[in-house]
């Protein structure tokens, strides 16, 4: 799988060329799956938000993800999968050239993608193309930090794992994201991290890492 792991989504010309790159093809002949799990599992989310984030509405900011102008935009509902069975989900998320993982909570999301059987079935994905915003982009990390952590039900910070690094968000866009409070969860996370504000993307391929950039982002060591 082919990632691109932002904080806002596709925000600027950078981000949107090393999208369309990622693809091999423009994004109106491209087939998305919208995967609005993570918001469920978090306190500032609810119903409105969600449609809102699906139909790209301006006030949600989406329009950097659902509302980029895909040939088809579906959404795929992690918690409904386990109830209907991998010989439903499983062509539709093949047959996809992109999932869309939305913010939220991301200790939630990485539960119901292990639950639901998507994070198994990822890596006989080589060609798909997962854009993460915000948790979207925290779950294929080893560890979020408690300093993330929303759902009261996770066991730890523990995400996926499926890169080497972890990701601080939204770096400078809320009062309590500022580079300090970047430092400080960083000292504490114990893999290399990268604090990325709106602007910025981590592009992941065939183990490959690249900061894609027209804002404000930092790395820090282990």
């Amino acid at each position: 799988m082919k990632l691109l792991l932002t904080s806002g989504g596709v925000t600027n010309p950078s981000i949107h060329s090393a999208l369309v790159q990622l693809l091999g093809k423009p994004i109106d002949e491209c087939h998305a799956l919208f995967v609005p799990t993570a918001q469920w599992g978090h306190p500032m989310c609810d119903p409105t938000s969600v449609q809102r984030s699906i139909v790209g509405h301006p006030a949600s900011g989406r329009q950097y993800l659902s509302g980029l102008g895909w040939a088809s935009l579906g959404v795929l509902e992690l918690t409904a999968l386990p109830t209907i069975g991998p010989e439903r989900w499983i062509p539709w998320v093949r047959e996809a050239d992109v999932l869309l993982a939305d913010g939220g909570e991301a200790t939630y999301l990485a539960h119901w993608m292990r639950e639901s059987g998507l994070a198994d079935l990822l890596p006989s994905l080589p060609e798909t193309v997962w854009v993460g915003v915000s948790a979207g982009s925290m779950v294929m990390t080893p560890r979020i930090g408690t300093y993330f952590v929303e759902w009261p039900s996770a066991p730890d910070d523990r995400a996926l794992g499926l890169v080497g690094f972890s990701i601080f968000p939204h770096l400078n866009f809320f009062p309590t994201n500022t580079p300090a409070d970047a430092e400080r969860w960083a000292a504490e996370i114990g893999v290399p991290a990268y604090a990325i504000d709106e602007q910025t993307a981590i592009q992941v391929v065939d183990g490959t890492v690249e900061v894609i950039s027209e804002g404000q982002w930092s790395k820090f060591e282990s």
